[in-house]
C-alpha cells in the first residue's frame, strides 16, 4: 500500500456485520492501490475447505507481496503465514452467539443440508418455525460428516477452525493469532481500535450496513429458544465470552474515557457522511439496479440503498463504494488487479 498501513487479513465470519468491515478494507485498499490477495475463483476461499495458499490467485507482476486478504475463508493460520509478510495485522469479529445463528439459520435456510431437512419437516407440522423445530432435536437433522452443515452448529468456531475437543489450546493459537477481535455489539468502539491499529482517518472508517434482512425476516427469539441455541452452540458461546473479555482489556488499554471521545467522533463523522451519501436507505432489491443490489438468498431479503443524484464526481464515487454490496464491489477490484474477470468456481 501507498502509506504506512501495514499488511491486514481480515477473517471473515458469517453473520456477524463482516460485510460492513469488507467494505471498509476493500475502500481502503482501492484508496490505497493495495494488491488484494483474491479467490482464484469466485468469491471464497474454496469454503468450506479450510484455507490454502494454493487458493489464491497469482501475484500481480508489479507487486512484491499482498496487502489486504478479506473473502471468506476457513481459518488455517500456518498457510496464511506461509502466504502474508510477517508484520501482517490479523483481525475478525464475533457477534452474540445467539443472534448470529437465528441469522445463519434464517440466511441459509436452504443451503445448509441439517436446516434444509428441518424446514421440510416443519412444513407439515403446521404453525411451529423451523427454527423451533430444529433446535428441540438438532441431532436428528445435523449431520457432523457432511461439510455443508459447518455452518449448522458454531459458526463462528467453524470459520475459525475451531475443534471443540482442543478448546484450550484453540484459543492461545486464536489469541497469539489475532490482533484484534472486534465484537458486533460494540461496534464502533471496534473500528476505533481498528482505526487505531491501522492509522486510519475517521472517513476511512465511515460506514453503512451491508447485508442486512428485511426485518420481516428477523424471527423473536423467547428466551426457551435462546436458552437452546446457545446449548447447541456452546462453543461459539465459549469463544464469544472469551473474546469479549478480551475485547474489554483492549479498550481499557485504549482508555476508556478517550474511547468514548474517540467513539463520538467517529459517530459524527459518520453521520455526516452518510447524510451527503445516502438518498435512501433499507431499499427493497426490486427498486435496485443490478450494480448496487445485493446479493439474494433462497429464504430471506436483503435490503440495499440510493445514493443522491446532487453530487460531485469525485463524491459520486466515493459515496457508491460506501453502499457497494460485497460481489460488485469484488468483481470491480478484480478486475481492476488483473485486466479481466473474476473466473467462476470450477
Amino acid at each position: 500500500m501507498k502509506t504506512h498501513t501495514p499488511p491486514v487479513v481480515f477473517l471473515k465470519t458469517h453473520k456477524t456485520g463482516s460485510s460492513t468491515v469488507q467494505n471498509l478494507l476493500f475502500r481502503l485498499g482501492d484508496k490505497e492501490g493495495a494488491t488484494f490477495a483474491f479467490p482464484s475463483y469466485s468469491y471464497q476461499f474454496s469454503y468450506p475447505d479450510k484455507f490454502k495458499a494454493e487458493f489464491v490467485d497469482e501475484l500481480p507482476q508489479h507487486s512484491s507481496h499482498f496487502d489486504i486478504l478479506c473473502s471468506h475463508m476457513r481459518l488455517d493460520v500456518e498457510e496464511l503465514e506461509q502466504l502474508m509478510p510477517p508484520n501482517t495485522i490479523y483481525i475478525t469479529i464475533l457477534r452474540d452467539p445467539v443472534q448470529t445463528f437465528e441469522s445463519v439459520f434464517s440466511y441459509y435456510t436452504f443451503s445448509v443440508p441439517a436446516f434444509l431437512s428441518v424446514k421440510k419437516a416443519a412444513e407439515t407440522t403446521g404453525r411451529r418455525s423451523a427454527l423451533s423445530v430444529f433446535l428441540e432435536s438438532p441431532e436428528s437433522f445435523w449431520d457432523p460428516e457432511d461439510p455443508d452443515n459447518g455452518l449448522g452448529k458454531n459458526p463462528m468456531s467453524f470459520d475459525l477452525g475451531l475443534d471443540s475437543q482442543h478448546w484450550n489450546t484453540s484459543r492461545s493459537v486464536l489469541q497469539e493469532t489475532f490482533h484484534l477481535v472486534m465484537i458486533t455489539e460494540h461496534f464502533d468502539e471496534s473500528l476505533v481500535l481498528l482505526g487505531a491499529m491501522l492509522r486510519l482517518e475517521l472517513e476511512d472508517l465511515a460506514y453503512v450496513r451491508l447485508n442486512t434482512r428485511s426485518s420481516i425476516n428477523v424471527s423473536p427469539l423467547d428466551e426457551m429458544t435462546k436458552a437452546r441455541i446457545r446449548a447447541w452452540n456452546s462453543l461459539d458461546v465459549l469463544l464469544y465470552d472469551f473474546f469479549l473479555q478480551v475485547f474489554r482489556e483492549k479498550s481499557e488499554q485504549h482508555g476508556l474515557e478517550r474511547l468514548r471521545r474517540d467513539v463520538a467522533q467517529l459517530r459524527a463523522s459518520t453521520d455526516r457522511i452518510r447524510r451527503k451519501c445516502v438518498a435512501r436507505t433499507e431499499v427493497p432489491p426490486g427498486e435496485l439496479e443490478d450494480s448496487i443490489r445485493p446479493w439474494q438468498s433462497d429464504s430471506v431479503t436483503i435490503l440495499g440503498y440510493h445514493v443522491k443524484g446532487n453530487l460531485t464526481k469525485q463524491e459520486q464515487a466515493f459515496c457508491t463504494r460506501l453502499i457497494l454490496p460485497e460481489l460488485q464491489y469484488h468483481a470491480h477490484l478484480y478486475f481492476q488487479q488483473y485486466g479481466r474477470v473474476m473466473r467462476p468456481a470450477p
